[in-house]
């Protein structure tokens, strides 16, 4: 049994774990959670070195990386991904995506419907619905982003769902204000947590470089530069990840 890193940069907080998996069974060898003023481009690549290194262990010596997906902050989405990208691909490591979204609802109570949330921008939130069942989730909608109106009408329209999330901290007195009953808020989990992110994550079963590349962020929305009317996207396909065939 080898052990797993995985980790998710879809908030301001850096979760990282280091975890074995056999099964469904899961061993947290450790967890980490480091959040600002520190910036996570600043923190990743040593973090990760130190992780490893206080449990005697080489990138190399991994069996696989998971990470968190999104949606959430485009930036921290692309640092996430860029750095286990290329960890990955130095190694020849299996690699998997798990929506952060989704890992946010594992730590949500079984059996009934989760709006797990993260905050897209001011009076914005990313939601998509899930049912926890054991150590794994089930989507019952898309992911996608919502004004606070539509996310209360969304919690009206379920009345058996809560809410949980990142968001739900910030935005608690708003969501009551519009309706939303404080027992069907949920301020915790208050990051998508890397030992989620290890739980949900189904790995290849073996490295394909060109899946590794084709993974990409689940950003939900446009950004606020494709949102501006003044530079609209360029003519042609939309850009997509290549790989140079190697030579010989």
């Amino acid at each position: 049994m080898r052990a797993l890193l995985s980790l998710d940069t879809s908030t301001l907080t850096l979760s990282m774990a280091l975890v074995e998996r056999e099964g469904p069974a899961l061993r947290v060898l450790e967890a980490v959670a480091l959040g600002p003023p520190r910036r996570q481009s600043e923190m990743l690549p040593g973090e990760i070195g130190a992780l490893l290194e206080r449990h005697g262990l080489r990138l190399g010596q991994l069996e696989a990386i998971a990470v968190g997906l999104g949606p959430g902050s485009f930036t921290g989405l692309r640092i996430g991904l860029a750095a286990a990208k290329a960890l990955a691909y130095s190694e020849g490591l299996r690699m998997a995506g798990v929506s952060s979204l989704a890992a946010v609802a594992l730590e949500g109570p079984e059996g009934i419907p989760l709006a797990a949330s993260a905050v897209a921008r001011k009076g914005e939130l990313y939601v998509g619905l899930y049912r926890r069942e054991g150590t794994s989730v089930e989507a019952l909608s898309l992911e996608q982003a919502l004004s606070l109106p539509e996310a209360a009408a969304l919690l009206a329209s379920r009345p058996e769902a809560l809410a949980l999330g990142p968001s739900i901290r910030e935005y608690r007195g708003e969501l009551e204000r519009l309706g939303v009953s404080p027992s069907r808020l949920l301020d915790e989990p208050s990051f998508p947590r890397a030992v989620a992110i290890a739980q949900l994550a189904q790995l290849p079963t073996a490295f394909d470089k060109q899946s590794l590349f084709a993974l990409e962020p689940h950003y939900v929305r446009p950004s606020e530069a494709e949102r501006n009317p003044r530079f609209p996207p360029l003519p042609g396909p939309a850009p997509a990840a290549r790989i140079r065939e190697e030579e010989g």
